[in-house]
């Protein structure tokens, strides 16, 4: 596929991932070699990949997110499923992807999870945030587009770090150095087809030169909503 098919068709992969077919560590490595190529603050990369491919550990995770999933964002005012939208019904449908992923984690063969080394940034301002993470989030999507070219699905959450201290502890991950960022599953896919989402169209969110108030904002997020992308 072409660069703008990718970008259009990378999707959050949950119902159709296919824990059936096992994922080769090489492509996982095909796709960390690609990603480590995405802009770095200051030159020096700071992404790491923590791949969880053994089968108790990744039960454990999955517990984790399973734990927040059910008993903290579920119920939530921030739960997908009560996030007014243009379009209820497609929402609704989303909500039902996001409720299939956390039943189908525990069966996913390969989680990742992308971290970012050498600094917490608990507390830190706004800049010192952006430009740390700055040098995390761009890999990370440059992963999950290099996985989406060999067939492979992917999806950004950050449920789990609700417990953050708890998965590090059980992947032994340092967590007063390395501060964890976004966690996917990766796996092959049921199908190969998927198709561009309901997004606003480019004027929708162009703001020329200055602030137009006259465009609808973004709902707030609130409660767990804030510590969780799905």
């Amino acid at each position: 596929m072409d660069a703008d098919e990718m970008l259009a068709t990378t999707r959050a992969v949950r119902k159709r991932l296919d824990p059936g077919r096992a994922v080769p560590a090489e492509l996982i490595r095909e796709c960390v070699d690609l990603a480590l190529q995405a802009p770095a603050g200051s030159n020096v990369a700071r992404t790491r990949f923590v791949v969880v491919r053994d089968p108790g550990l990744r039960e454990q995770v999955a517990a984790v997110y399973s734990d927040i999933y059910l008993n903290q964002y579920r119920d939530s005012d921030g739960y997908i499923g009560r996030v007014a939208a243009r379009d209820a019904d497609s929402q609704q449908r989303t909500a039902r992807s996001a409720d299939a992923l956390e039943r189908a984690l525990h069966e996913v063969g390969t989680i990742v999870i992308a971290c970012l080394d050498g600094v917490r940034l608990d507390g830190s301002p706004a800049f010192a945030s952006a430009s740390m993470l700055g040098g995390v989030l761009p890999a990370t999507w440059s992963f999950m587009l290099a996985a989406r070219a060999r067939g492979l699905g992917t999806c950004w959450t950050t449920m789990h770090l609700a417990r953050e201290r708890d998965v590090a502890g059980i992947l032994g991950i340092p967590f007063e150095t390395v501060q964890q960022v976004c966690l996917t599953p990766v796996a092959f896919t049921k199908g190969e087809k998927f198709a561009p989402a309901a997004r606003p169209g480019a004027e929708e969110v162009i703001h020329w030169d200055r602030w137009d108030d006259s465009k609808a904002g973004a709902p707030p997020l609130s409660g767990i909503a804030r510590a969780s992308a799905s």
